[in-house]
C-alpha cells in the first residue's frame, strides 16, 4: 500500500470523530449534515464535517475498509499523473465529501427533517477513480470476487434504483455523485486516462 499516510490519517480521523460523537450527542448534532443549519445558521463546516461521523460500527467499518484498500493506491496513482502530493489527494477528498453532498442539501436545504452524515460520497469517488485506471481489478463482494468495471455497473444500477426507491435512509444520490466526481475528476486532472480506461476495456484480465 504504497505512499498511504493520507489515507491512513483520514480513516484514523474518522474514525475518532465517529467514536467521539457516539459518546457526545453534541458532537453528533454540530457536525451532522443538516440543511436549515446551513442556509439559516450559514454552519457552512457541515458539509465537509458530516463525512467524518457515521451512523454506527457497521457504517463506518464499511467506508473505512473500502478507503483502506483503494485510497493508498490512488494516492499513488494521483502522484504519478502529477497531483501535488500530499495536498492533492487531500484536496480531492474534500471536495468529493462537497460535490456528493451537494445535490441532497440543495433539495433539503429548507426541510428540518433531513439529515445525512459518513464519508460513502468521498469514498465513492475514490473507488470510481481507481476503476478508471484498473477497470479489470477484482473486488471481492460478500466473498465472491467481481472485476471492477462489472462491480461499477451493478453498483450504479443499484444506486439509481434505490435513489428512486426511496424506502431506506441510505444517500445513494451521494454515491452517485460521488462516484461520477471520482471520474471526472481523475479525467480533467488527466486527460489520457479516459483514452487508457477505453484501451483496458478491450483486453479483459482477471
Amino acid at each position: 500500500m504504497p505512499n498511504a499516510i493520507v489515507t491512513l490519517s483520514l480513516i484514523g480521523v474518522t474514525c475518532l470523530v465517529s467514536y467521539l460523537a457516539w459518546k457526545q450527542p453534541s458532537l453528533m448534532a454540530r457536525t451532522i449534515l443538516w440543511p436549515p443549519a446551513i442556509a439559516r445558521g450559514r454552519e457552512y463546516w457541515r458539509l465537509l464535517s458530516y463525512g467524518f461521523v457515521h451512523a454506527d460500527g457497521q457504517h463506518l467499518l464499511f467506508n473505512m475498509i473500502t478507503l483502506y484498500f483503494f485510497g493508498g493506491a490512488m494516492e499513488h496513482y494521483f502522484s504519478v499523473l502529477g497531483l501535488p502530493s500530499p495536498w492533492g489527494f487531500i484536496g480531492f477528498y474534500l471536495s468529493a465529501l462537497l460535490v456528493s453532498i451537494l445535490p441532497s442539501y440543495l433539495r433539503n436545504r429548507d426541510n428540518p427533517n433531513y439529515r445525512s452524515l459518513g464519508a460513502s460520497g468521498a469514498v465513492s469517488a475514490v473507488l470510481f477513480a481507481f476503476i478508471l485506471i484498473q477497470p479489470w481489478s477484482l473486488i471481492i463482494v460478500f466473498v465472491i470476487p467481481v472485476p471492477a468495471i462489472v462491480y461499477a455497473v451493478l453498483y450504479v444500477g443499484y444506486s439509481l434504483w434505490m435513489e428512486r426507491q426511496g424506502r431506506d435512509n441510505v444517500n445513494h444520490s451521494a454515491h452517485l455523485w460521488g462516484a461520477g466526481y471520482g471520474v471526472l475528476f481523475t479525467v480533467l486532472w488527466q486527460p489520457r486516462i479516459l483514452e487508457h480506461f477505453l484501451l483496458e476495456l478491450t483486453s479483459p484480465r482477471f
